[in-house]
């Protein structure tokens, strides 16, 4: 396969055809709105100790959420290794209440981060039940800190629009 260094072209006329190749790329193939955004809000995990043992959870369900009413995303779950995390959101006007529980219950730190308005924190008691009220809707992940056991360690939820 030939490329562009193939071709004896002035670096004007190379500066021109890449030009327009992406204007091409941006025509019928854009990113997506907010993709940016998005993944720089997901990977900007601040105050991890690297000492931490950090982990990703995974969706517990790979299906499409369904019967759900009203555009509310309802109850979702989360796990990683032998953690369970579950939470149900209720709409509250504007904002909106995040029910959670852990699996195994403890009294863990919980922080839960929304994009571009900082984050709530709080600690679940030690049946794992935690509440968080007039968190705002966007782009949401949660964090789940375990400081029990050989090893403390920071679970992170999938990013998720509530």
């Amino acid at each position: 396969m030939r490329t562009m260094d193939d071709y004896e072209m002035e670096p004007a006329e190379q500066d021109f055809w890449l030009a327009q190749v992406a204007r091409l790329m941006d025509e019928f193939d854009p990113v997506p709105d907010g993709l940016v955004e998005r993944s720089q809000f997901a990977i900007a995990i601040e105050d991890i100790d690297a000492e931490v043992e950090l982990e990703a959870a995974r969706w517990a369900d790979q299906r499409p959420l369904v019967g759900v009413r009203g555009g509310a995303p309802g109850t979702i779950t989360f796990f990683v290794g032998d953690l369970t995390v579950m939470v149900n959101v209720t709409r509250t006007g504007e904002r909106q209440r995040i029910d959670g529980w852990l699996v195994p219950a403890g009294e863990h730190a919980v922080e839960v981060r929304v994009a571009d308005h900082g984050s709530s924190a709080t600690t679940a008691d030690e049946g794992g039940r935690f509440v968080l009220t007039e968190v705002p809707r966007g782009t949401t992940q949660i964090l789940v800190r375990m400081t029990g056991g050989a090893r403390p360690k920071t679970v992170v939820t999938p990013t998720v629009v509530l």
